[in-house]
């Protein structure tokens, strides 16, 4: 597994010409990618300007709105391959979302059964050019909490899914807080594999708050706190032999308040700190 750098979700907001360079200065191994750089630069020149800072295209997002009606599905899946296209020439294999843990309208099993099908179609698109696709629960009880017809929100949740597609590029985005979140322990994480892992979130929760009161957008930088056993879930990625990105999400205000070098900065330590903390090289 590598480090890699998703500025977004550091709150980072500059060019793709500078998050590479940014993220090149502060020892990253590899970088989040899309279309937009491709289309106003072009591919050739997104693909050397990685080269040259010796990054990795690590993770890009799905582009297809899976979440509505029929039609704006049809219309996204019917973009999809030229998507696809695109960013395996970049070199861009894994592609990755969350899902709502609620549903305003369709039952358990409504919501089930038209996401295992629109997700199976995704899949068979993306298999040809080599991507694999990565689905991410989201864990904490305040998300749902009050909502109508709660929906999938850990990993056995997720992974029913997955085993109903039955297509063999399919697997999770793991994030460490949704793992802490949802109550999930080593014996979780010891069901995965490097086969089904297709990228990591690192973050860690605010101290003081109980469990099922943490928020989803209120979190710390990997290591700030101690509450999420950084050191069981990074050990258990180390013993399956992950070889996918690591990346920080930690909606933290005071890292998005602060200049893009200092943000990228204070991530890279953080994402240090972390692995010390596992003991990893």
């Amino acid at each position: 597994m590598y480090q890699a750098l998703a500025p977004g979700a550091i709150g980072v907001k500059v060019s793709f010409e500078q998050a590479v360079e940014l993220a090149a200065k502060h020892g990253f191994k590899g970088i989040s990618v899309d279309m937009g750089p491709v289309e106003s630069l072009g591919l050739e020149a997104v693909r050397e300007m990685l080269a040259a800072h010796d990054l990795l295209p690590a993770l890009t997002g799905m582009p297809v709105n899976f979440r509505q009606d029929e039609a704006t599905f049809e219309k996204g899946l019917a973009e999809l391959p030229r998507f696809a296209e695109t960013m395996a020439a970049l070199g861009c294999t894994r592609a990755a979302t969350w899902l709502m843990p609620w549903h305003e309208t369709m039952s358990y099993q409504e919501n089930f059964e038209q996401l295992r099908r629109r997700t199976k179609r995704i899949c068979q698109v993306l298999k040809p050019y080599g991507l694999r696709y990565g689905l991410e629960y989201v864990g904490p009880f305040t998300m749902r909490q009050g909502r109508p017809n709660p929906f999938i929100h850990n990993l056995d949740g997720l992974l029913e899914l997955i085993a109903a597609v039955d297509e063999d590029n399919l697997g999770v985005l793991l994030d460490s807080y949704h793992w802490y979140t949802a109550g999930e322990d080593a014996s979780d994480l010891a069901r995965l594999s490097d086969d089904l892992v297709v990228v990591v979130h690192v973050n860690d929760a605010p101290a003081g708050v109980p469990r099922d009161e943490q928020l989803d957008n209120v979190r710390g930088m990997p290591g700030e706190t101690g509450v999420i056993d950084i050191r069981t879930f990074l050990g258990a990625l180390e013993k399956m032999g992950y070889t996918g990105p690591v990346m920080a999400e930690p909606f933290s205000e005071r890292v998005r308040q602060l200049p893009p070098d200092e943000a990228v900065a204070a991530t890279a330590e953080s994402m240090n700190k972390i692995w010390q903390i596992a003991g990893l090289k």
